[in-house]
């Protein structure tokens, strides 16, 4: 005796709307969010932070009376690497707009 598999027809409904449940409580967030980044706030203090420290150490070279090589090593590598940090910050303006497809 051999037996067949039963066949049953199930109906399903899905409901295609979007669930809107209301505002989003953090759209204010968002907000801000993207004005930091269009602002470049961060970026900005740290370069006006590095460029302070830049002239304090260059003022503080320039009172020693007789500096020695690690002295001047030190601020050579500091005014090198500012040059670096100026040159990242001024690559990337439009970075965030084209990796969010908005540009």
């Amino acid at each position: 005796m051999t037996t067949e598999p039963i066949k049953k027809k199930i109906e399903l409904e899905v409901e295609v709307t979007p669930n809107t449940i209301g505002v989003n409580p953090y759209h204010k967030w968002i907000h801000i969010a993207k004005t930091v980044d269009a602002w470049r706030i961060f970026p900005r203090a740290f370069v006006a932070v590095y460029i302070y420290l830049l002239y304090e150490v260059v003022m503080w070279f320039m009172t020693l009376p007789e500096p020695n090589l690690e002295q001047a090593g030190l601020v050579s590598i500091l005014v090198g690497a500012m040059a670096a940090v100026f040159g990242i910050y001024a690559g990337t303006s439009g970075q965030s707009k084209k990796f969010k497809g908005e540009d």
